[in-house]
């Protein structure tokens, strides 16, 4: 029979951590996989501490991979990336810390304050609608905001920000080759959205997303932010857990509707964050009434109050709730964020902005 990668990636699965609770592809240890004329090369990322002890888990794997069909030679490798040496212009900043694996070098969020997720456990809740007005709002009421998309497979953040089509460019800084985030309405904007040549799907297995949302953080040129809103992507799987553990954000913002199918997903990603140790700040009720666009009457279509009374059993913050109205979509629609407007219906991101910086202090 001939190689398959699927079986390889099973193969390895079964091959458990340090930890001994989980396996080192579901902990993202998996760097690399090649095969090549018969030959099948597996290469591990790991903490330079903790070289010795993985030597055991590198023969298991190699062991593992053997096994398989098509298979004639096997070499597993381990890397082992140091973290970033601290940046001497300016001291790391308390409650902020960023302990992943980097690159050597100038880092590109050094100057970061704070890196806020924003995340939903279910898709097709408005995420990166909110992320974008929220982003918007901020900078409106003059704080330095960046907003990073990180939905690798759905990136929106370029249409809803005007910045579709838009080709990302790179700077040297101190020695390294930065990526040039683009700037729309005040927030310095990045996306894999500007990394593509075109509108196609990308086929990416989850480590390979976690890697290049990190990278996006660390090798962008972010300068002096006093927030960072990264527009997380649905779901709690790997690359959710990989970020939150990776880049460890300062806290989390939870997005959802008011039905119940929704805040089933919400208490979830609520559980997710907890689990890896990151406050979450507050939940948004988005899409909360639905507003009439003929006669200015409000439905109640999705619930009412539901994401106001699910903080309230979490003892988390109702951050602020947003209508389900045509101004909003068509702001995203068009790339004009409704926060940037003087419209009414921009005044519920305009108190959720207020509210999250109150609690960061910024």
């Amino acid at each position: 029979m001939t190689y398959s990668e699927s079986a390889a990636i099973k193969a390895l699965s079964g091959v458990t951590d340090l930890t001994g609770k989980r396996d080192i592809v579901a902990n993202g240890r998996l760097a690399d996989l090649n095969f090549q004329d018969g030959f099948l090369r597996a290469i591990l990322q790991i903490d330079p501490k903790d070289a010795d002890a993985f030597e055991p888990v590198r023969q298991n794997a190699e062991a593992a991979l053997k096994a398989l069909d098509g298979v004639d030679r096997v070499s597993v490798m381990l890397t082992a990336h140091k973290a970033a040496p601290e940046v001497s212009r300016r001291p790391q900043r308390q409650g902020n810390p960023h302990q992943a694996k980097r690159p050597e070098g100038y880092q590109g969020d050094a100057f970061v304050d704070h890196v806020i997720a924003v995340s939903s456990a279910k898709g097709g809740v408005g995420k990166s609608t909110v992320a974008a007005n929220l982003a918007v709002a901020l900078a409106t009421q003059g704080k330095k905001i960046g907003l990073l998309d990180a939905d690798i497979h759905g990136p929106s953040i370029p249409m809803v920000m005007g910045l579709t089509g838009s080709r990302a460019k790179t700077t040297e800084v101190e020695g390294r080759r930065l990526i040039a985030p683009f700037e729309a309405y005040g927030v310095k904007v990045m996306s894999i959205g500007f990394l593509t040549e075109d509108d196609g799907p990308i086929v990416w297995r989850g480590p390979m997303v976690q890697g290049a949302i990190s990278r996006m953080l660390w090798d962008v040129h972010w300068g002096d932010l006093d927030m960072l809103i990264i527009d997380m992507p649905p779901g709690t799987g790997d690359p959710q857990l990989g970020l939150a553990q990776d880049i460890k954000p300062r806290g989390a913002v939870i997005v959802s509707t008011p039905q119940d199918l929704a805040l089933l997903d919400a208490r979830k990603g609520v559980a997710m964050f907890g689990k890896v140790n990151i406050p979450v700040l507050g939940l948004v009720e988005n899409m909360s009434v639905f507003v009439c666009p003929d006669c200015g009457s409000s439905h109640d279509i999705f619930g009412s109050d539901g994401v106001r009374q699910e903080a309230e059993k979490l003892g988390v913050e109702l951050l602020g709730q947003a209508p389900l109205h045509m101004d909003i979509r068509t702001g995203s629609d068009n790339g004009k964020p409704v926060a940037a407007s003087d419209k009414n219906q921009g005044q519920a991101f305009h108190e959720m902005a207020k509210a999250l910086a109150a609690q960061l202090d910024v």
